[in-house]
């Protein structure tokens, strides 16, 4: 299965782990890391990723996300047509770098995009006919995918 995980969740294990939800999200996160560096799914990229890891001051947290970038199997770049479909979303209100996520996810055809921004997420449930990507949890879909 092919996968896009936006930095949400990338930065997931990284955020104050007090939280049980906070926990919970990082534990799948980090599972579903662990089944695509064995091969189960197939982690796919883009440049926005890349853009945000850069922006990170924090050298150490970068450092580990850079790590973690190494086990994305394909890499999509921004391109007019990724360009246009983010403009559409942002015109539904999916703003900024969230319009693009998904719009790469799109163009890679992922089969799910994987986000914890619970804004990304209820808009995307409310556009999820015109949106040709599923947007779930991680937590949640890894709950569905391992049968849990």
């Amino acid at each position: 299965m092919r996968i896009y995980l936006d930095n949400c969740c990338l930065n997931r294990p990284f955020d104050d782990q007090q939280q049980p939800r906070i926990r919970l999200e990082s534990e799948a996160v980090l599972l579903i890391l662990n089944y695509c560096e064995i091969g189960v799914h197939e982690w796919v990229g883009s440049d926005i990723i890349d853009f945000e890891i850069a922006q990170i001051d924090d050298e150490v947290r970068k450092g580990r996300l850079e790590f973690i970038k190494s086990y994305v199997k394909e890499h999509v770049a921004v391109k007019p047509a990724v360009e246009k479909r983010a403009e559409h979303f942002e015109q539904w209100g999916i703003r900024g770098l969230d319009a693009y996520h998904l719009a790469v996810a799109e163009y890679g055809k992922v089969d799910v995009f994987l986000t914890t921004d619970d804004k990304l997420l209820k808009q995307a449930k409310y556009h999820k006919r015109e949106i040709h990507v599923r947007v779930e949890n991680p937590l949640t879909w890894i709950k569905e995918v391992d049968g849990e």
